[in-house]
């Protein structure tokens, strides 16, 4: 595994698992397996309905906590809860998360954020993210808040590298947690010539050779999967390494293509959702 140092001196792994739209028996499952394989990060999200499935999945890893870096986030309609880290805490069954982000620019967002930098503060958040603030959101942000977050968590892959806002995150080391790594599972990209011509050279999957541009690039990635053997090739790509001639004939294929385009209309539905979470 590779890791990377964060603008607060903390290190992360470069590939984690993912449990977005997993279901809680197969997230304990997948969870478990990753960390016997070798992950050290997991990612997860209150809005995701599975925080006590994950924390579960931790336990029966027999992965000392210290050694796993935990991810999860805050949803709107929690962002005026006062409890709401702690009742996070709670279902994941730890003291502090490695990785705390505020999910959407959505509802008192601002309120959200101070809940963040007070958990940092109290060492229950370790570091601090934002997920999809882009444009006028992180624009915003930026004269608010204080203290600078780590991560920001949106949408990259190699259709869509985040030229514009890594401007912003740039001056401030901020660092990129790609979803969509793969672009939705979109068979165009995966399948583009450079990346079969990549993955012939370094006998990988075209998707390995996506993650290691991900990884290359100083993202960090979190493909989600029920797979076992999926879930052990994703992170089978740190015994290659992408070329300056490669990556740049990548760079080429960055065309401002997004998978999702969130409205604000979006924006107002998820102030105004709460989650249900799953039984302890």
């Amino acid at each position: 595994m590779e890791y990377v140092t964060l603008n607060n001196g903390i290190k992360c792994p470069v590939v984690g698992i993912g449990t977005f739209m997993i279901a809680p028996h197969d997230a304990e499952n997948s969870v478990c397996e990753a960390l016997k394989m070798g992950y050290r990060l997991v990612d997860t999200a209150a809005a995701y309905q599975n925080e006590r499935a994950v924390g579960r999945g931790i336990n029966q890893s027999g992965v000392a906590r210290e050694e796993v870096f935990i991810s999860t986030k805050l949803w709107p309609s929690e962002y005026e809860n006062e409890n709401a880290v702690d009742e996070t805490l709670e279902r994941l069954g730890v003291d502090y998360v490695d990785l705390l982000y505020i999910h959407q620019p959505a509802g008192n967002w601002l309120a959200g954020y101070r809940q963040l930098e007070k958990a940092y503060r109290e060492g229950k958040a370790k570091s601090i993210g934002i997920s999809n603030f882009e444009g006028k959101y992180i624009a915003e942000l930026e004269t608010k808040w204080e203290i600078a977050p780590q991560f920001i968590q949106v949408e990259a892959h190699p259709y869509f590298a985040q030229d514009e806002l890594r401007k912003t995150l740039d001056k401030y080391g901020i660092r990129i947690m790609a979803w969509y790594p793969l672009g939705h599972g979109d068979k165009s990209l995966i399948n583009e010539p450079i990346f079969t011509e990549l993955a012939d050279k370094y006998g990988k999957s075209n998707a390995q050779v996506i993650l290691r541009w991900h990884t290359q690039m100083g993202f960090v990635v979190i493909p989600g999967s029920k797979n076992v053997a999926h879930i052990k090739d994703n992170a089978d790509i740190f015994d290659f390494t992408l070329t300056d001639g490669e990556m740049a004939q990548i760079a080429k294929l960055n065309k401002g293509v997004r998978y999702y385009n969130g409205t604000e209309e979006d924006l107002a539905r998820y102030a105004m959702w709460h989650p249900t979470y799953e039984e302890a």
